[in-house]
């Protein structure tokens, strides 16, 4: 009971620390304006939902362990599984993403690059950090963020999820303190 309450507190405290560090780099508008000059240079001008896809579909795709396990995998044991599996749930995600939110969908892949790519790059650095603990509280916190990606697309208080990204790293940090 006690473990499961400071898990509890960890991943709170983990979102709200991680909710004002985004909020001070402000890191939801920076991919909002990443997505409004995506649209501008795709010649989608007129695609009122293009940038809420991108930001949208970006994060949830993004946010989770798959991504961070697979990256890791892939390049301290050269086994692409996870990456191979978490591309086939993606590529779903996206195409019924697509129908309801348009093209900027699409977009998200280069999202994934970038958050996955660099994952690869510092894998060497993440591996001794990344022990279960400190994945069950990535997860823990992932899929927080999930569920509120899922408040916004049902048209509820809008949560500015891409502001609580902090929150993953966090997560991990409290955990290797603890």
């Amino acid at each position: 009971m006690a473990a499961a309450l400071r898990s509890s507190a960890r991943t709170a405290c983990s979102r709200a620390s991680g909710a004002l560090i985004g909020e001070a780099i402000n890191i939801e508008d920076r991919m909002e304006k990443f997505g409004i000059w995506l649209r501008r240079k795709t010649g989608s001008s007129g695609d009122t939902r293009f940038v809420d896809g991108f930001v949208t579909t970006s994060l949830t795709v993004c946010i989770g362990a798959m991504g961070v396990v697979g990256s890791i995998n892939d390049r301290l044991l050269g086994d692409p599984s996870v990456l191979f599996a978490k591309t086939v749930l993606d590529a779903v995600i996206v195409m019924i993403m697509t129908a309801t939110l348009g093209k900027g969908c699409i977009f998200s892949a280069l999202s994934v690059g970038i958050f996955q790519g660099a994952i690869f790059l510092a894998a060497g650095f993440l591996e001794p950090i990344m022990t279960p603990a400190a994945l069950k509280s990535l997860s823990a916190v992932g899929d927080i963020l999930i569920f509120c990606v899922g408040t916004n697309l049902f048209g509820l208080p809008h949560v500015r999820v891409a502001n609580f990204l902090p929150a993953l790293v966090i997560a991990v940090i409290w955990v290797l303190a603890g």
